[in-house]
């Protein structure tokens, strides 16, 4: 894949969660908050890992200065660094650090999507993992009261990831594949309809 621009990765992002998320209902919270436009997308330039840190600095204190009702959660994509998803799962640890730094530990918490997202213990082809394969590296911001809120309304939560596994696997590998090139034609087709020159 070529690298993107920033209006690419984030339409093919919005079609992710519209058509992976929500639309094989990976997420049960998702399909509110994406409906009453409260997602936040933001796609950082950074090419370095510090640079994305201080990106992520910014997301999280705007995040949690902005009322609930007006910014939920906040998709921090990027694209450009940290495509090594070693590299990547290193880097949550500075996330992490970073909330405790900005005293917005237990008030946000970070969750991660990548490509070549792969959970402990398992192949790196094991369908699977595609619960938390993104089209691009994606730090995830959720305000704590939210989950909390979405939790205690859904009674389905506690068994969501055994259900997720379930999904994954009655797809299969060609399922999956099939919704992925779907996304990317749904985002090809968003892009050429904000951009009419890039047809």
């Amino acid at each position: 894949m070529t690298a993107p621009d920033a209006a690419r990765a984030l339409a093919e992002t919005r079609a992710w969660v519209e058509q992976a998320v929500i639309g094989l209902n990976l997420c049960p919270f998702a399909k509110a908050v994406q409906v009453k436009g409260l997602v936040r997308y933001f796609c950082s330039a950074a090419r370095e890992p510090a640079a994305l840190r201080d990106d992520l600095r910014r997301e999280m204190q705007h995040l949690a200065a902005a009322p609930v009702d007006e910014i939920e959660t906040t998709l921090l994509v990027h694209p450009w660094v940290l495509t090594d998803f070693l590299d990547f799962n290193d880097f949550l640890d500075e996330a992490d650090a970073l909330l405790v730094e900005l005293g917005l530990d237990g008030v946000l918490q970070v969750a991660s999507f990548h490509p070549g997202y792969r959970f402990a213990g398992t192949e790196a082809d094991d369908i699977t993992n595609a619960t938390n394969r993104s089209p691009h590296p994606t730090l995830h911001l959720l305000r704590e009261a939210s989950i909390d809120r979405a939790v205690a309304a859904c009674p389905e939560a506690q068994t969501l990831v055994a259900a997720n596994l379930r999904t994954l696997r009655a797809l299969g590998a060609e399922g999956w594949a099939r919704l992925q090139a779907e996304i990317l034609r749904s985002a090809a087709r968003a892009v050429s309809a904000e951009n009419p020159r890039a047809r």
